[in-house]
């Protein structure tokens, strides 16, 4: 990730350090120099308040990776990640459909311990030569998804209350 530090520091008020803790602080900072650039839903995506709130109720953080889904949609294709709530703190499922991706990575490995799945640690979303990009890490590994800036097609997200 460029911006989100997914193993900063921090020092306590007693002066201790504590290392190996994540903070979106500088994405946070920079995202006003370039929030304008993004299309519109991956705007609104990353400008949400409860985005990077560790306790609210749509923050990306513990949301555990359902499913991915490929397919063609207008002749480009199409991605979508199904990411679950967690019980204890997400109300609510989150769908990301990207529609007209040039390009992706995933690198995630095979689940192992008490984690059956992968979980979101953070994700960052970046102005990109076509259109955004959106990288998510996740306990183990990583997706990135580029899409092309179609405002009104290229993100889209749906929030589906679940019972746990």
């Amino acid at each position: 990730m460029k911006y989100v530090d997914l193993n900063a520091s921090m020092t306590l008020l007693a002066g201790e350090v504590i290392h190996g803790v994540i903070s979106p602080v500088e994405y946070l900072e920079r995202l006003p120099e370039f929030a304008d650039a993004l299309p519109v839903g991956a705007r609104t995506f990353a400008v949400d308040p409860q985005h990077y709130d560790f306790h609210g109720p749509r923050c990306v953080k513990d949301l555990i990776l359902e499913r991915i889904s490929y397919g063609e949609t207008g002749g480009g294709n199409s991605m979508e990640l199904a990411l679950r709530h967690n019980c204890w703190k997400h109300g609510e499922d989150l769908i990301i459909r990207y529609e007209d991706v040039p390009d992706f990575r995933i690198g995630i490995a095979a689940p192992s311990g008490i984690e059956p799945r992968s979980v979101v640690i953070l994700d960052e979303v970046l102005p990109h030569l076509d259109g955004c990009s959106h990288e998510i890490a996740f306990r183990p590994g990583i997706i990135m998804v580029v899409c092309r800036g179609n405002p009104l097609k290229s993100w889209r997200l749906f929030y589906a209350a679940m019972s746990c």
